[in-house]
């Protein structure tokens, strides 16, 4: 439940943020009246979202007779999701800085052309958002087949998600989103692995991996799975006493390096050296941009 609802709470909040800088900048250019195409793009892509999310369940429990099939179906599926939370997570990090004035520039040329683009823009910059949180929703929760727990823990993470991007527009709370997306990230990395050990399980009971009883540890009575934390190492990360050769080298071979990659600070650019006499020649050597020249900016 826990995993499923930092799920909600990440994929929520990069939502909710989304749409926030949309709503802000219409609010501020004097144009409410794009607000309800700017929520008509956001329902579709939340109704697209939950219907991709019940396709895939459906898939899954209805459509696939043989139990091989399923497990292949659902090996798949986890492999698809951990490719998307490793994309999502680097990529939300590189953009975060830049992401508003995208949105903002996009959501211009939007106005331009009329309600339609305006709603499908806004529709484009949250559908993926939702995709992706169905996928991993469905990969993350496959253990706990036949309990609403995660399905509501999901349910919770979205709603603070939401609660916290509403208190972020009205100026009424304050957080740093660079160090909550850090430390959710990295959980994320570690929920990603258990998805990945999970997915190569269920490729070794589909037959398409070998080694399903090829151990390469049992600790059982040092983590005994009826235990309330072993649950939770289970359910969070997919820690599990007895894991096949393959599903811990699958584990620790995608946390360890991935871990370290997102964790290592990023490198800055040395900014070039900028003199009045430059900025003068552009015709640019006003007010702050000019006393900003004046001075050398070093990295």
């Amino acid at each position: 439940m826990f995993a499923t609802y930092l799920i909600g709470l990440r994929e929520g909040l990069e939502a909710t943020l989304v749409v926030s800088i949309l709503v802000a900048f219409l609010v501020k250019s004097q144009r409410r009246d794009r607000l309800p195409q700017v929520w008509a793009g956001v329902g579709l892509a939340v109704a697209l979202s939950v219907l991709f999310g019940w396709l895939i369940e459906y898939t899954s429990t209805s459509l696939l007779s043989r139990s091989d099939d399923r497990e292949l179906f659902e090996a798949v599926t986890s492999v698809a999701a951990v490719v998307f939370v490793t994309w999502m997570i680097f990529w939300m990090r590189r953009a975060a800085r830049t992401i508003a004035g995208e949105l903002r520039g996009k959501l211009t040329e939007a106005l331009a052309v009329g309600s339609l683009a305006v709603a499908g823009m806004a529709f484009l910059a949250v559908i993926r958002e939702g995709l992706e949180t169905a996928l991993i929703f469905y990969s993350a929760a496959q253990g706990a087949a036949g309990d609403s727990g995660p399905l509501l823990a999901l349910i919770g993470g979205i709603v603070t998600a939401v609660v916290i991007g509403v208190l972020l527009y009205a100026s009424a709370l304050r957080i740093n989103l660079s160090k909550f997306f850090t430390w959710t990230g990295a959980l994320l990395i570690l929920v990603a692995a258990g998805i990945l050990k999970y997915g190569v399980h269920d490729f070794q009971e589909a037959g398409v991996l070998p080694g399903l009883s090829n151990l390469a540890f049992d600790i059982t009575g040092v983590l005994d799975p009826s235990t309330w934390y072993a649950a939770l190492l289970a359910g969070m990360f997919n820690v599990t006493p007895a894991p096949t050769v393959l599903e811990t080298i699958a584990w620790v071979g995608y946390a360890v390096p991935v871990l370290l990659l997102f964790l290592r600070p990023a490198r800055r650019k040395p900014a070039p050296t900028v003199t009045t006499t430059t900025v003068t020649e552009r015709g640019a050597d006003t007010g702050a941009e000019a006393e900003a020249a004046s001075t050398p900016q070093r990295a």
